[in-house]
């Protein structure tokens, strides 16, 4: 009897993974089948390396160079705000932070983590952009001002992970540290930390795609202007932005442009996660 429910519980689990690989595969066959023709018609150097992008034109312009600097610039700047504040706090929440404030600290993070997108654009819409307006000039409605935001909205994420990873370290590379003679402050940052390594890189990478997908938080904050990125302080529209502006007017050329981009934005997501594995690899 115990076999024979292994055996059903084994098909139940299979089954579940069958249909996530499916419906991933799915995806990818939908994205390709509707988006490398129009890049055919367009011209994969045209749409790729355009630097104009202005679908009502006769004839029309399907450039996304902008909106890709546009992406790889502000998920930059969240990964230079997000990546040393969550890593840090990581590490303060493991190895420094007393038990009672750790129970305030610990839910604080998984709110962060269960906020919608569209409450984090109105935090920014009306206290980061009026900040960056008044400190810097400007419209307030920038690069500078979605990094900003983005970079807050990864920080659960890396926070979670990254602390996971330190905790999953023996203590007895920590107490071995100790034994040797290191303070507590050596013995965290170059023991614990560097046998955290592959953990706290698994961090980073979701945290980047998480900010590199990210949509309605940019699209009220970024300016959304569908232009060659010129300075933090100018307006940019993003890849995730560009398509969800525009998907809903669009028709024939135009959508099959937008859904060229979705192509573009996938293969951004595969090569993080290339890059995921290969960083793995090398830390073990």
């Amino acid at each position: 009897m115990t076999k024979y429910k292994e055996n059903i519980m084994k098909a139940v689990f299979f089954t579940a993974a069958c249909t996530s690989v499916l419906a991933a595969a799915l995806i990818c066959l939908f994205l390709f089948i509707n988006g490398v023709p129009a890049m055919a018609k367009i011209g994969v150097f045209d749409f790729l390396m355009g630097t104009s992008w202005k679908p009502n034109n006769i004839p029309a312009v399907y450039g996304i160079f902008p909106m890709i600097l546009g992406s790889l610039y502000i998920t930059a700047g969240a990964v230079v705000i997000g990546v040393p504040i969550g890593v840090l706090t990581a590490v303060f929440m493991t190895f420094y932070c007393p038990k009672w404030l750790y129970r305030i600290f610990k839910p604080a993070i998984n709110l962060l983590a269960g906020i919608p997108s569209v409450v984090y654009g109105f935090f920014g819409l009306v206290i980061i952009v009026p900040f960056i307006r008044d400190c810097f000039g400007g419209t307030g409605s920038s690069m500078l001002t979605a990094s900003i935001l983005l970079g807050i909205m990864i920080l659960p994420t890396i926070i979670s992970v990254s602390e996971a990873a330190l905790r999953a370290v023996p203590a007895s590379f920590y107490e071995g540290g100790l034994a040797l003679g290191a303070s507590h402050e050596r013995t965290i940052f170059y023991l614990m930390l560097p046998a955290a390594k592959s953990g706290i890189m698994t961090s980073i990478v979701l945290g980047t795609g998480r900010a590199i997908g990210e949509t309605m938080a940019v699209i009220m904050v970024a300016g959304n202007q569908a232009r060659m990125p010129d300075g933090l302080l100018k307006g940019v529209r993003t890849l995730t932005a560009n398509i969800i502006i525009e998907m809903g007017y669009a028709a024939q050329l135009h959508r099959e442009a937008l859904i060229a981009t979705a192509v573009v934005l996938f293969v951004f997501i595969l090569i993080i996660n290339l890059l995921l594995s290969l960083l793995k690899r090398r830390a073990d």
